[in-house]
Formats: structure tokens, sequence, C-alpha cells
């Protein structure tokens, strides 16, 4: 079997669809040096798996995600810890794997790269974290894990049919905050068992999720670690604060909030589903483990 193509994933909605129109461009950038470029069909996230498993056993010498976090979160699936090279065209509300590995935010030329990476034979190696539920079902997750206050928005806010966009997540936010209260984890990081009461956890192999905030502002996807965040109970107005600070990193300096690393995670509590790159993975506990150089970048 050949590796003679690339495989593309593109999400046509990803970033409100502001780049839909240059795919005809970054498809052709890819195909410079030679290799046939394939379009992944896909309906839905499972399709979109799918298809990136189908490429991968099919021999692609590539797979390149053009989206955001979401889709690249879709085909790490399929190429984590695998000998194929990844590519990730940044075309998403929120680009934090992007940003994280020195992905150029100018899509032609994130392609560009990626094409020119494959014909010279080069990638760089970066961390993934692997998941795995109590029903032992692994998933791959490259930037944050949240579980608090943000997993709970996101949940809320998957569940809600209007408004639509990105207000339907003000709206849940809202909600959320009106019913906010400190719930019971337990986290064992490297063994050692941490309990305590919080809104806000979360587990990052990258230092930024939601388009830029950085949760964990020191975490590096190439240093073989996961920073984990929790913080004491916070109340509605100090976590209502807390979203400014987040854009600089600088609410870790809060005597209040706690960081840690390790390189195995596993994290307790009730009532609480995970959301891992944006997508949801399910409820806690979930085991979390660092896995150096699971990717292969193209860059």
């Amino acid at each position: 079997m050949t590796s003679d193509f690339i495989a593309v994933l593109a999400n046509p909605s990803a970033g409100r669809g502001r780049h839909r129109g240059l795919l005809p461009g970054v498809v052709q950038a890819l195909g410079a040096g030679g290799r046939t470029v394939r379009l992944l069909e896909a309906h839905n996230g499972l399709e979109a798996e799918a298809a990136c498993h189908q490429a991968v056993g099919e021999g692609a010498a590539a797979v390149v995600a053009v989206g955001g976090d979401g889709t690249v979160h879709r085909a790490l699936q399929a190429v984590a810890d695998r000998p194929v090279g990844f590519g990730v065209v940044a075309a998403g509300t929120g680009n934090d794997f992007a940003a994280a590995v020195g992905v150029p935010l100018d899509p032609m030329l994130a392609a560009e790269q990626i094409s020119a990476a494959l014909r010279a034979g080069r990638d760089h190696r970066f961390d993934l974290a692997r998941t795995e539920s109590a029903q032992g079902e692994r998933r791959w997750f490259c930037a944050v894990l949240a579980a608090g206050f943000d997993a709970l928005v996101n949940e809320r806010a998957n569940r809600m049919r209007r408004p639509k966009g990105p207000r339907r997540y003000d709206v849940a936010i809202l909600l959320e905050l009106a019913r906010l209260r400190a719930r019971g984890y337990v986290v064992h990081a490297d063994g050692v068992r941490h309990s305590f009461p919080a809104e806000i956890v979360a587990v990052g192999n990258c230092p930024s999720y939601g388009g830029g905030m950085r949760i964990l502002p020191d975490a590096d996807p190439a240093d073989g670690m996961l920073d984990v965040i929790f913080a004491a109970p916070l109340g509605r107005m100090s976590v209502a604060r807390l979203k400014p600070r987040l854009r600089h990193g600088t609410h870790v300096t809060d005597p209040r909030v706690t960081v840690l690393r390790a390189k195995q995670v596993r994290i307790e509590a009730e009532g609480i589903i995970g959301y891992a790159d944006g997508e949801r993975l399910g409820p806690l506990p979930l085991e979390i483990t660092c896995v150096p150089g699971a990717v292969r970048l193209l860059r």
C-alpha cells in the first residue's frame, strides 16, 4: 500500500464559515509537492473520525485538519501515536492547538508549510493527552480538558435549541452562573491524592482553550507533562470576573488557585461531563495520561 495521498478533513462551518472560500487554494497548496489531495466526506463528528481512520488505513502520507480545535480533535483520533504526518490549517473560531505548536494562523501559509514539510520528510513531535473513561473508552485531546464550570456551560449550550450561534454560549454562561455551586472533586496527580471543593478544574496539554483563554499559561505541549488547575470556591462574582484575567493568564497568581504538573491525572466528581478541545468526552471519572511525541506535526 503506497503513501501517495494527503487526506483533508475540512469543516466548512469552522470559524463561522469565514474561510470557506479558501479551501480550493489550500488544496492546491497542499498538492504542490505532487501528491494527490483527497477531501474526506463527513456530515458529523463520528463520520469525520471514521473517514480519517479509513484514510490512515489506506496509507495516507498525512491527514490535514482544516478548521478549529474541534476538527483537529476529530482528526487526531486517527493519527495519534501512529506513523503518519499530521497537518493543521487553522480556520476555526478557536485555534488554540495551532497557536501552541507554532502553526501559522494564515491558512495559505500553513498549507504551504505542510506541503514543504512532507517533501522534506520533516516533522515535529508534540505531546497529546489520552483519556480513558470508567468503561475503558479511550480518546485523545490536544489542548485542554474542562471539568468544571466551563464543562457545565458546554453541556448546557449543547442542550439548547436557541439562540443560535455564539449567543447560545453567553446565555448558557448566565444560566450556569445562576446555579453555580462548588462541587466535590478528587484529583490524583501522579498518584498523589487531592480532595477539594471547586468550580474551576481543568487539565491542559496546551496553555489555552476557547480561542485564547490562557487557563494554564505555562503548559507546554512538548515537555511530557500535563498541567492541572483548580481553585478554591470563588463564588459567582469572582467566576464572572475571571474571563478578562484568563486572556492574560494572570489568574494563576490568585492564592486560591492551585496549579500542579503530572504525567498521569485522574479526575473524579459527580454530575460533571468532561469536555476536551470543546468536544464532549463523557462523565467523570476520567484518567488522563500525557503521551510524549504522540503526534508528528508537519510544519
